[in-house]
């Protein structure tokens, strides 16, 4: 009888140590789903401890920045990587400081020496998107080397509203065969001068204010990302003037019985003396190889899986992508796997293909469809994907639009 009470009897500090233990839990699973493994003074990036791509092969280093403990006004962030196939290091070294609080307002300063995939695009905001295993990587053979240097100013107009204002300047060299008229010219190797200004606005997330701190309890939608890019000719010796309008809106609706709808809008426009390395490639996902067993990887996220790897290149493009996740199937408490239906669509187009030498691909001016679905987590996170390719692009020879694929989830 004394053992019972005994055992379920608490003081307020066997409480209190209760809860600060589930806070600290909270904290390290919130800070590795955000990419970190976090130590006393400095939290290790897990981004590039191992990656794999055709060009550089395996791909592995260590990075990370510091922690709040370290300081909650200043930080310091760096990475280390080499590639065993280029037999090249790359590296990045960076910091920033805290000059507003209240807006969580920073500014940042880095230098760079690494590679980028050509034609990915990227929103500035997006910083911290983190998976613990990124399936387009394998397959990526296009890449560029830049040399960068970048100022930027990150700021909160409020919780629902970010900014970020970057103002950089890199020296590219693409590692593949690819020249660019412009200017009168032929640029292999070039200069660029950029200004880019972001912004992210989620009007309908919620927050928990105590004190100063705003904690996001609900995540709400639609969710808008706006983004403008600036080149500036003969700044810092910059060879062009081009410039970028980037947008994206996010909406989901959410059904009984835990289903739900997601739809993804996303749309690019450049216009100017745009070499290659700075328009869109759609995201694509496959493998130019004999069979369908040869071309099975692992699918991405927002990736067209039956779109071949520098199939095609817009300087205007949209992509629109429509997910149904049904409600997962119970078999037991936790084998729980889930269907999704999935449908995605590209239309694009590019002026002065014939600017853009020694690389052939197509355009999307005909509208690019294919759609198909997923079973996840049938087994340890992973699961099946099969795509269909159809419409305007669809191949003579019918086994190559069909990607067969492993798909890879996991929750923290």
């Amino acid at each position: 009888m004394f053992s019972v009470s005994f055992a379920f009897s608490q003081t307020p500090k066997d409480s209190t140590a209760a809860v600060n233990d589930s806070i600290k839990k909270a904290n390290f699973l919130n800070r590795l789903g955000n990419g970190f493994f976090p130590t006393k003074f400095l939290d290790i990036d897990l981004r590039y401890l191992v990656k794999f791509n055709q060009y550089e092969g395996l791909r592995s280093g260590l990075g990370g920045q510091t922690s709040n403990e370290f300081s909650d006004k200043y930080r310091i962030n760096a990475y280390l990587v080499y590639g065993f196939v280029d037999k090249k290091s790359k590296y990045s070294i960076g910091g920033g400081v805290r000059v507003a609080p209240k807006t969580n307002t920073w500014i940042n300063l880095s230098y760079t020496d690494d590679l980028q995939e050509t034609g990915s695009t990227q929103f500035i905001l997006d910083k911290r998107f983190f998976q613990f295993f990124e399936p387009r990587l394998l397959n990526i053979d296009l890449f560029h080397k830049h040399i960068t240097t970048k100022l930027s100013v990150e700021h909160e107009i409020s919780p629902k509203l970010l900014t970020e204002t970057q103002f950089s300047t890199s020296n590219i060299s693409p590692t593949y065969s690819y020249n660019f008229i412009a200017n009168n010219s032929i640029y292999h190797a070039f200069e660029v001068s950029l200004a880019k200004i972001a912004f992210q606005y989620n009007p309908f997330d919620k927050f928990d204010v105590k004190g100063n701190k705003q904690t996001l309890v609900k995540s709400g939608f639609p969710k808008f990302t706006l983004q403008y890019t600036k080149s500036f000719k003969d700044v810092f010796g910059a060879d062009f003037n081009f410039s970028k309008v980037d947008f994206r809106t996010i909406q989901k609706f959410n059904h009984k019985n835990n289903a739900n709808t997601l739809l993804t809008f996303t749309a690019g426009f450049a216009h100017g003396d745009t070499p290659l390395t700075h328009l869109y490639h759609a995201y694509p996902n496959n493998i130019r190889k004999e069979t369908i067993l040869q071309r099975f990887s692992v699918a991405g996220i927002n990736s067209f899986e039956t779109m071949f790897f520098n199939e095609f290149f817009s300087d205007k493009f949209t992509t629109f992508i429509v997910k149904h996740y049904f409600a997962p199937f119970k078999i037991t408490e936790r084998y729980q796997p889930q269907l999704v239906l999935i449908s995605r669509y590209a239309l694009g187009n590019m002026s002065n293909i014939d600017r853009h030498q020694n690389l052939d691909f197509n355009t999307l001016d005909k509208g690019y469809t294919e759609t198909g679905f997923e079973i996840n987590k049938l087994l340890f996170g992973f699961g099946l994907s099969a795509t269909y390719r159809y419409g305007a692009y669809h191949l003579p020879k019918e086994e190559d639009n069909i990607a067969v694929k492993f798909t890879f989830n996991i929750t923290l």
